[in-house]
């Protein structure tokens, strides 16, 4: 059964086709419009969404199919009533994809190992392959190519997002800076970064962890940023982390050391102010509105690509 778990799972010419397949999307609606006929997405949502929730419902209604949005508080899964093995086990009776955005990523790996359909990952607290897709797609666009291409990114590194950045870009043959505070809190996981060393060895290309931010920005391609309080992180984390992270804000210096060509990227929800100031998130360099758009053809592009349209 395919999936889409992690990009770790893909390769550099699944990513390339995905990508190929997603700027079709874009630029020939009309050709895919039942390309999903009577197909049904069914989604699972333990975490608020916006783009994800969206994304996913206006881009399988696009494609000639339907969606349905499973509320997990008003569910028997939700209430301990049934385990998520069982209804993963019903529901792939009934849908031809699942998109599930979880707490924990082990049970996004226990819905695949008891499906009988292609699962999505929406968001997991490990890894967020879907974004990755779309931002590889948006540098595609904006740049013209991936290799050769350097990201950095800045602020908390052990997260979802971090993590399939450095899974993408290194696979795909881009050199990957993070720009962190030091410590095994902030600093991209271990066996991430092993993985992760071992397909830039294959690409050629380099990994730098720094607490530099000026070192990782320098001459980047990209600088990216996240939120630095993600869903799971405590309220009261904020003033420790905001004194943390504060030196790795995206400000109009870091843009300058990156270059002028230059783009700035976040995923969204952003926070004037703290992972990056105004002037960066709505100045030229800014292509975040962009980025958000992709998510609904890389993800368009994913689910016809596991229900087996090469496109």
């Amino acid at each position: 059964m395919n999936h889409l778990l992690t990009l770790q799972e893909w390769d550099a010419d699944r990513i390339g086709n995905v990508l190929d397949l997603a700027e079709d999307l874009k630029r020939n609606p009309d050709a895919y419009v039942n390309a999903a006929h009577r197909k049904v997405l069914f989604m699972v949502f333990e975490k608020p969404s916006l783009r994800t929730r969206v994304s996913f419902e206006t881009g399988i209604a696009r494609l000639g199919g339907d969606a349905i949005n499973y509320d997990t508080s008003t569910s028997p899964l939700g209430a301990g009533k049934e385990s998520l093995e069982d209804t993963v086990k019903v529901v792939s009776r009934y849908a031809d994809l699942i998109v599930a955005r979880l707490f924990e990523h082990q049970d996004l790996e226990t819905m695949a190992e008891n499906a009988t359909v292609p699962v999505i990952n929406g968001l997991t607290n490990f890894s967020h392959p879907c974004q990755i897709l779309a931002d590889l797609m948006t540098i595609r666009e904006k740049k013209g190519s991936l290799k050769g291409r350097k990201l950095c990114f800045l602020g908390d590194g052990n997260n979802n997002v971090t993590h399939s950045l450095l899974y993408g870009c290194s696979m795909m043959g881009m050199h990957v800076s993070v720009g962190c505070p030091a410590g095994s809190t902030f600093e991209p996981q271990a066996d991430v970064l092993a993985q992760c060393e071992k397909f830039a060895a294959d690409t050629g290309v380099r990994i730098v962890v720094t607490q530099d931010p000026m070192e990782a920005a320098r001459g980047a391609d990209v600088i990216y940023t996240d939120s630095w309080m993600s869903y799971h992180i405590p309220k009261e984390e904020l003033e420790k982390r905001v004194e943390l992270l504060g030196r790795f804000q995206v400000t109009e210096e870091i843009m300058n050391e990156a270059g002028p060509e230059s783009i700035f990227m976040n995923c969204l929800p952003a926070q004037r102010g703290y992972e990056q100031t105004a002037e960066v998130i709505d100045g030229p360099q800014s292509v975040v509105f962009d980025q958000a758009e992709n998510r609904l053809h890389a993800q368009n592009a994913v689910m016809l690509s596991l229900l087996g349209h090469g496109g």
